[in-house]
Order: structure tokens, then sequence, then C-alpha cells
């Protein structure tokens, strides 16, 4: 697969300076607006700033003994084992503290959680709230394709949907991408990390082991969850990792309405603002469920879909961690494909569970680490050559995407380049008359010369 047409998407103009960047916010994001130590608990771990006027209830695991100082042997990483407590936030960091993003706005006031300004979590958010109306707003002059929810998001529970899957491009059921998905990293031999489903309550133990790597990881992030940890956010940020879309329930979205679709993008992109201030381009739909109507709806919404690798043999780059102890099984057959890609890779885990953290720091990534031959471990967004700026809209230098939207009735969420009644085009090909996804991105990536099998 040729995977340069995804730097054409989102004008990968920074590509020359990758490694310099790489390294500058490496060497930075220790000291990005943080005061470590600065206040202290009773047990002298670091204070935040985040407090919360009510209780969040989550199906989330509750921490009931302490954390170890060391990874317990594989054999006994199961979903029976006894749950551990959270390691401390390692920094605090104010309102007003600057990012390491050029251009992006500084952190906002702590988050300070209400449930009744949002949807219940863990539950599919409604779309007869007055935030869902104006969302729907920006899918105005897109055509998002008239395809009939699934019964469940699974091929099993439907298989009239399952027999159309190639023309529904639905990615479950044989796993069709298009050309507007990243499944991959370019260079061979590189891997994507990403961890989905969090903040959880054991993402500080899998921060603080990134950190003493120099790793970064793209996050992408659960609006329940992130209403409830928001603090963790907030450090995942200024660390430098990014930040993705992963909706508010983790419901399959092909299962959802496009008005359920938009609620769920548009609760979580929305918890995200709140906390850092900023509104992410990428997204992830959760256990990979999309089709060209999701599709046509997350990037109307200004968020590109990131899907973890499949070969072209079936198999697929997803760990599996959450079936433990047999996933590191799993793992290792993602190590031998690796060889056999022609590029990287993105490798699918997770920071929700004390189970697939303690897999990913004492097993996975120690063990990536020392892969013959040598694997570039790096976030999604990176890999692809895309600048930091443009992983966020209020930061973003890419004139061609987010694509040009009809008004929106959401102010906090910049818009797009161009818009209805705008001359602007991109490679000369977009135009801003009403059409298809799919012609659009088709326009945009003939201007480049560029094609995706």
């Amino acid at each position: 697969m040729q995977l340069q047409a995804l730097v054409a998407l989102l004008s990968l103009l920074g590509a020359a300076n990758a490694t310099n960047e790489r390294h500058a916010r490496l060497g930075k994001r220790q000291n990005a607006g943080a005061v470590v130590g600065s206040s202290s608990s009773s047990s002298g771990a670091p204070t935040t700033s985040f407090t919360s006027s009510t209780t969040s209830t989550s199906n989330s695991p509750v921490p009931t003994t302490p954390v170890g100082t060391t990874i317990p042997p594989l054999a006994n990483i199961t979903s029976g084992m006894a749950t551990p407590s959270t390691v401390p936030l390692s920094a605090t960091y104010s309102a007003g503290a600057t990012p390491l993003i050029s251009g992006a706005p500084v952190l906002p006031t702590p988050f300070v959680f209400q449930a009744a300004d949002w949807p219940t979590q863990d539950q599919i958010a409604p779309s007869n709230s007055v935030e869902v109306t104006q969302w729907m707003e920006e899918l105005n002059g897109f055509n998002i394709p008239d395809i009939t929810p699934t019964a469940d998001g699974t091929c099993v529970g439907d298989p009239a949907a399952a027999s159309q899957a190639a023309s529904r491009g639905w990615w479950t059921c044989g796993g069709y991408t298009r050309a507007t998905d990243i499944t991959a990293c370019p260079s061979k031999l590189t891997w994507g990390v990403s961890f989905d489903d969090g903040p959880g309550f054991y993402s500080m133990e899998l921060l603080n082991y990134l950190a003493s790597k120099n790793l970064t990881s793209t996050f992408f992030v659960i609006g329940s969850r992130i209403v409830e940890r928001p603090q963790v956010l907030v450090e995942e940020y200024m660390a430098g990792h990014e930040i993705a879309v992963h909706t508010w329930s983790h419901r399959p979205l092909t299962m959802l309405t496009t008005a359920q679709v938009v609620a769920e993008l548009g609760w979580a992109r929305k918890a995200i603002k709140d906390v850092i201030g900023v509104t992410p381009t990428l997204m992830r739909p959760p256990f990979g469920d999309i089709d060209d109507r999701v599709r046509a709806i997350s990037l109307a919404m200004g968020m590109v879909p990131v899907i973890w690798t499949s070969t072209g043999t079936g198999a697929t780059f997803d760990t599996n961690d959450w079936k433990v102890p047999q996933s590191f099984a799993t793992f290792e057959a993602i190590l031998g494909n690796a060889t056999m890609l022609n590029t990287g890779f993105v490798v699918l885990e997770h920071d929700l569970y004390a189970q697939t953290v303690d897999l990913a720091i004492g097993y996975t990534l120690p063990a990536a680490m020392n892969y013959t031959p040598t694997l570039t471990l790096d976030s999604i967004g990176h890999c692809n050559g895309i600048p930091n700026t443009n992983l966020y809209r209020e930061s973003n230098q890419n004139t061609s995407f987010p694509y040009a939207n009809s008004t929106s009735g959401d102010t906090s969420v910049p818009s797009g380049s161009g818009g209805q009644g705008s001359t602007s085009t991109t490679g000369g090909a977009l135009s801003n008359a009403i059409m298809p996804i799919s012609m659009v991105v088709a326009s945009l990536f003939a201007a480049g010369g560029f094609f995706l099998m």
C-alpha cells in the first residue's frame, strides 16, 4: 500500500524536519508548564488541580490494592488478577500553562465535572440536545451516504449488511478501508504506538514508562473516561503525546443513526476541548467499526479515521491485550508479520486496565524495542509526517483539511478552510460545491498524483 496519499491529505509539509521536531518535543515535554511537587498530599505525592463537584459513575475497574514496583510474571497477568491502585500524577499544570504545540491555546481553567452538563457515562449519547443540533450543522454541504445502520456492528449480527460489506466499505466485515483512513506508518519497520479507552486508572504508570524510554504515543480517549480523570488527559497532552477521539461511550458506530454518531464524536471532542483546550483532527472508531457513512460523518466533523494495520492475508496488528495471558502470543505473531510489510504498521493496545498496562510496559514494548531487525516506535501522527500543529484544529496550518463545511452552530469548534461561498480551493481541485466525500478526496489525491489500493 502506498501511504503517500495520506501525506497529501493532511499537507504533511513537515516531513523534512520530522527528526529535529521529534528530538525537540522529547526534550521539552517534561518542562511544559509543569509544577512538580508544588504541593503534596499526606503521601508525599503531587496534588492535581482537578476538582469535581459530583461523584461520577464508571464501568471501569476500581483499584483496591497498592501498585507494586515490578511487573508480574506473564502467567500471572490475567483477567482475574487483583486490581491495583493508581500511580500518583507526576506533575500538575495550572491554567495558562503553555503546551508544546506551536500556536495552541494555553491550558484552560481546570475542568470541573457537572453531571447535568454531560450525557450519562458509558451510555450512547442522546441525539436530541442543543449541542448535537449544532454539531449536525457541520454535515451541511456533504453528501453523507444513505447506508442503513447495522444491527449491532458485527458480521454475525447482521448477515445482510455483511454481504454488502465491500460496497459499504465496512471494515468490520472484510477489513475494507478507504484512501482517507490512516492504517499504517509509511516507513518500513516503524511501529505506530497507540493506546485506546483511557484515560485510565493506570495510564500514569504507562506515561512514566514512556517518558523513561523517550517514547511518544497516540492516545484515543473516551469521553466518559475524560470527565472522570481529566488531569490524566492533561498529563498525556502536556508530555507531548498525541490526543485523538474515541467516542463518548465506546459503541460500534455503524449500528448508530447519523445523529447518534455525531453525538458520540461531538461529546468526546467537547470533553477533550474543555480539558486541554484543543480539538483533535484524528479519531478511531471503537472496535474499528467503520463504513462509508461513518467515515463521511467523521471527515465532515474534521476528524480523519485511524485504524490499526491488517495484512493482505488477514493478520491484524491488534494485540488483543485484554485476552491475557494468551495475548502475548498474538503480539509475537505481530512482530513476525512486521518484517513482511513494505510499510510500517499501527498497533492497537489499551491503557484502561492494569493487565493491559502491565503487559505493555513489562512485555510488548520492551520486546519491540529489543527486536531484530530494529523497530522505530513512534506516535501515529508523527510517523505519518503530520506536523503536531495539524493534529488540533486550533493550531492547524493545513488549508485542505478539515474540509470546508457550511456554517456550524458550534462556534467553539474552528471551521475548516473555505465553506459555502468561499473561493478557496485545494490543489486546484476542491471547490465549494456540495459533493460526496469520496469525490472530494479523489479530487484532492488526483491533484497530487497519488493512488491507494
